[in-house]
């Protein structure tokens, strides 16, 4: 209902938004936009959605001002949106009442120029205060806007124009504010064309005047005094509650906290003052707060429909809870399972990022022959160019093959190709990318030949076969990567290709997968150590030469 309501009143706000715009363009370009802009929002069914979308975000702003628990330690995103979403209906009662209210109640015509009379010439620190709702308002939809979207596969390509909209939007309405108030301003200097302007859009005597400031101070009362019932109502539960006694909350390292009931996990670590991973803010749209419940797993109440999704999605076993939705009614103990600074980017890696999977992927190994030989007689700065040059010219092979370099050890290289979840499709990606390979090989050494004394060479293996895919490592040094026998099997694949003195070893299993026909290659199943079975390979001299 937030999301659904939020996006109906930005959506007004947008239009709007552009109708204002339209001032840096002429007056009149404002009040024939405004006609149109009326032409939609002004049909009784837009009125009656737009003004519900209003009245149920502000009624779920109050809920949350009750419910949010604790109050003030939260991110500051959070506490930002929620004190500028209480601001926005002190400014907006009276920007409703000058103009649709005022239709309603007194007959007068709203239009812009009536509308900017009233803010710049006729109500003090009118301008100021509507220029304040413009950038409250849209300060408070960009907040919501972003931790929205940032969830979204696409939105990390698209934020750059997406953040310029959001700047240009609200300027050009500003702008527009502005010339247009300074074109009413200088209309209303001449005393004639005041008066018969008002005469013309019906202006309201002073008794109706009265009675629209009336209507603006009794709006703002009736929220003052919700923000205020809220508040009160918040006191009121603690109170009922911890007279009901509080749970008690264990953290691993045996820290105790009592929490007033109804609190989340969530809430508790920010209570404490632990940082707590919540890429959503605590909303139930991603995984990353979940924890395993220590001990006291009856005393949490089951698991409501979008929370069993959520977690459903990142399969996670038996006794693990989303901390922002899970309310204790009694003593818990409970560990964080990810680390507090994890980001959006593993947010959407569907959760399973720091927990590992298990998925068949295509694993390469490429390694430069004799480059410690060719290094030796360079200087330092030569060699970092030299390495520099070639690890770019791999990368963009394996990226644009589908696939991701995992690591770069030394003067070699690790890639992971996925597929999407297709091995068939992987294998495939992993045979593009050591032909691609081989060949801005060739091409490189061509760029290289003045300045090298023979041609690099590289050794490449390719395999395929079950891996665990996770974060592993510490500290900085945490990376994504896979392990596994296909991992160790491929990386000596690639060790064969430097014995054999050929570009390529691949095996059987990656050929087969990919459909490729390769019996024209001389084949043969090798030994590898760790494994009981031999793995049939085929050893292949010009990777670029590959019948892709």
């Amino acid at each position: 209902m937030r999301l659904t309501t939020g996006l109906i009143l930005l959506g007004f706000i947008i239009s709007h938004f552009l109708n204002h715009a339209a001032g840096l363009i002429s007056l009149a370009a404002m009040e024939q936009g405004r006609l149109y802009f009326m032409a939609v929002w002004r049909q009784p069914l837009a009125m009656v959605t737009l003004y519900a979308a209003l009245l149920i975000h502000l009624a779920l702003g109050l809920w949350s001002l009750y419910r949010r628990r604790p109050l003030l330690r939260v991110p500051r995103w959070e506490l930002a949106q929620l004190l500028l979403g209480l601001t926005i209906p002190f400014l907006l009662v009276g920007h409703v009442v000058d103009t649709h209210l005022a239709f309603l109640a007194t007959g007068v015509d709203d239009t812009y120029a009536h509308l900017l009379l009233t803010l710049w010439r006729d109500r003090p620190w009118g301008a100021l205060a509507q220029t304040g709702l413009l950038l409250v308002a849209w300060t408070h939809a960009m907040i919501g806007m972003h931790y929205w979207l940032r969830l979204k596969s696409w939105y990390p390509a698209a934020v750059t124009p997406l953040y310029t909209l959001a700047v240009i939007v609200p300027l050009l309405a500003l702008l527009g504010f502005l010339q247009g108030g300074l074109q009413v301003l200088a209309l209303a200097a001449d005393p004639d064309w005041l008066a018969g302007y008002r005469e013309q859009i019906a202006y309201p005597d002073a008794e109706g005047l009265a009675r629209l400031e009336r209507m603006a101070r009794l709006g703002e009362a009736i929220f003052l005094g919700l923000v205020i019932l809220a508040l009160a109502a918040r006191g009121a539960r603690r109170l009922i509650r911890e007279a009901g006694g509080a749970p008690l909350v264990r953290f691993a390292d045996g820290t105790r906290l009592r929490l007033s009931p109804g609190m989340t996990l969530l809430a508790a670590s920010r209570l404490a003052g632990r940082p707590h991973a919540s890429v959503c803010g605590g909303r139930g749209r991603c995984s990353t707060c979940r924890v395993r419940i220590d001990s006291g797993l009856d005393n949490l109440p089951a698991a409501e429909a979008a929370e069993q999704r959520v977690l459903h999605r990142v399969a996670a076993p038996g006794g693990v809870r989303l901390a922002c939705q899970a309310r204790p009614h009694g003593d818990v103990a409970f560990t964080p399972l990810l680390p507090p600074d994890v980001d959006v980017r593993e947010a959407l890696a569907g959760g399973h990022a720091r927990s590992g999977r298990e998925q068949e992927v295509a694993i390469l190994f490429a390694d430069l022959r004799g480059f410690t030989k060719l290094s030796e007689n360079r200087l330092p700065f030569d060699t970092v160019f030299l390495l520099n040059r070639y690890f770019a010219e791999m990368g963009m092979a394996v990226t644009e093959a589908g696939g991701r370099i995992d690591k770069f050890i030394g003067d070699g290289v690790m890639a992971l190709f996925e597929g999407e979840g297709d091995p068939a499709r992987a294998c495939r990606q992993a045979l593009t990318a050591a032909a691609s390979m081989g060949g801005r090989l060739a091409h490189l050494n061509q760029v290289l030949d003045h300045d090298l004394a023979e041609p690099l060479r590289i050794a490449i293996g390719l395999h395929s076969g079950p891996v665990i895919l996770g974060m592993m490592g510490y500290g900085a040094a945490l990376s994504a990567t896979a392990i596994g026998d296909a991992v160790n099997t491929a990386s000596r694949l690639e060790s064969v290709a430097k014995q054999r003195d050929v570009e390529l070893v691949l095996s059987d299993r990656v050929a087969g997968l990919a459909g490729i026909d390769l019996t024209a290659y001389p084949g043969e199943a090798l030994e590898v150590r760790g494994r009981q079975t031999a793995v049939p390979v085929r050893l292949v001299d010009r990777a670029a030469d590959l019948p892709l």
